[in-house]
């Protein structure tokens, strides 16, 4: 079932999101190649703005990087031939600033990733749309941006690949598929750069890459090397030995970005680890195959700081149908000094808005990002400008919205009471944020405390 999208504006760039597997037809993949809308161009105006020598370093910086054969995007913008016939479009889609995509309010924090146009960028485009889209002198072109085909990393050091193409199907509700993929790696190994990346972005509503250390009990006896689903879990299971059993390496999803990090900074790979990947496929309406790929760049020396995706999140709602408008809230607490790098929101098809606060040790709270227009089909992280410093005892809220009437176009069924799951058609709250520690400390020292051990710490207290 394909998804009506209300307007031509969403249709040429972002509804490339094609049918999904859920009730009521949500999709969610900007994938598909299109066809211009409309090769007539606009009447021209008087202007002197051209492509190769003002429009071309605006889709350089801002939009190369999924308009680009294989990615996500459903056009090419590498040359004026390719985006010439979109100018209409892409006039549309920056005056609505619907594209490039970034939804924070501009009101809280700087972010080092902002994809967003100034004005003066808008005005730019607008200008040679109204102009006819004149090519200009090709002397003025910038040169062109080196791109490694596949990847937005550097070429990876090492590769992981799914051990064969996963059939999906056209149509259907699929569990989340997992592959255990050993390292190999003999020491202890620091990741700088990792990307996953998948072969058909339009079946895959995301992947994570999960690194199991020696020993831990996640997913303990299942095959390597073969596709499986998760067992359901077993009440009082034996508390795994690690603590980090299943320490989140990357995402992927439309619209994330990989993992870059500072010069000094790094994830941990443990000697002897396997990766753990999880890919969620969503048929979107013909048959195909993924045989999705994570890729590592090593750091070039060991790092002064580790790097730790980690999450606050709210698994017990239950959103009434109809609620226009449900809170949920949800907070994490710092156990040791630590650096916040970035944010990552992440709720479905009913997800409305969300805001991170920090409510420092001494009793100041901060904003530190407000998405006020949440669109799930762009699961985009926040990466800050400034880094913030969180001493230990600072608490990290979220709050987020979620609406279940039958006002939100992309809800499956707003007459269903909505708890959290992992399929599209239910929901999730979840807040993902990065952290930098010193290398040489214990990631125990960082998480949370098991729930046990909260327990005797409060009654420590008393």
């Amino acid at each position: 079932m394909k998804l009506l999208v209300p307007t031509l504006a969403v249709q040429l760039f972002m509804a490339t999101f094609v049918a999904g597997q859920m009730p009521g037809g949500m999709a969610n993949h900007p994938t598909r190649q299109l066809e211009p809308p409309d090769s007539s161009i606009p009447t021209a105006t008087r202007s002197n703005v051209t492509f190769t020598k003002d429009v071309a370093p605006i889709v350089q910086e801002h939009c190369q990087t999924c308009h680009r054969p294989g990615e996500g995007a459903p056009f090419s913008l590498l040359t004026y031939e390719t985006a010439r016939p979109w100018a209409k479009a892409m006039k549309r889609m920056v005056l609505e600033r619907a594209m490039p995509p970034w939804f924070e309010d501009g009101h809280t924090e700087q972010f080092a990733n902002n994809r967003s146009l100034t004005q003066a960028e808008i005005d730019t485009i607008v200008a040679w749309a109204n102009a006819g889209a004149p090519k200009g002198d090709p002397k003025d072109l910038p040169p062109p941006r080196q791109f490694v085909e596949g990847w937005t990393i550097p070429k990876p050091d090492v590769t992981f690949q799914l051990p064969k193409p996963f059939p999906v199907p056209e149509s259907g509700v699929l569990e989340y598929q997992y592959v255990i993929m050993p390292t190999g790696f003999t020491k202890d190994t620091w990741v700088q750069y990792v990307e996953a990346a998948p072969t058909d972005r339009s079946v895959v509503h995301h992947i994570v890459a999960y690194v199991r250390r020696p020993g831990s009990n996640y997913f303990k006896n299942q095959p390597k090397g073969v596709f499986f689903e998760a067992p359901p879990s077993k009440t009082g299971a034996k508390a795994d030995p690690d603590d980090v059993p299943s320490d989140w390496l990357v995402g992927y999803a439309p619209g994330q970005p990989p993992d870059i990090f500072e010069h000094g900074q790094a994830k941990l790979v443990p000697a002897g680890s396997d990766l753990v990947l999880e890919v969620h496929y969503m048929p979107e309406g013909k048959a195909t195959t993924d045989q999705s790929t994570v890729g590592l760049v090593f750091a070039k020396e060991p790092p002064k700081e580790r790097v730790m995706t980690l999450t606050a999140d709210n698994e017990t709602f239950q959103i009434p149908p109809g609620d226009p408008n449900y809170r949920v809230d949800t907070s994490f607490t710092v156990r040791h000094d630590v650096t916040l790098l970035g944010m990552h929101p992440h709720m479905h098809t009913r997800g409305k808005d969300m805001q991170y606060r920090l409510v420092f040790p001494n009793g100041e709270t901060r904003t530190i990002l407000n998405v006020p227009h949440y669109n799930w089909h762009w699961q985009l992280w926040y990466n800050l400008a400034n880094p913030i410093e969180l001493p230990k005892g600072t608490k990290i809220e979220c709050t987020a919205h979620f609406d279940n009437s039958a006002d939100n176009p992309e809800n499956p069924d707003p007459t269903k009471t909505v708890i959290w799951g992992q399929q599209s058609f239910d929901e999730m709250m979840v807040c993902f944020f990065n952290v930098a520690f010193p290398a040489n400390l214990s990631a125990k020292e960082v998480l949370p405390l098991p729930k046990t051990d909260t327990a005797v710490a409060q009654k420590d207290q008393k």
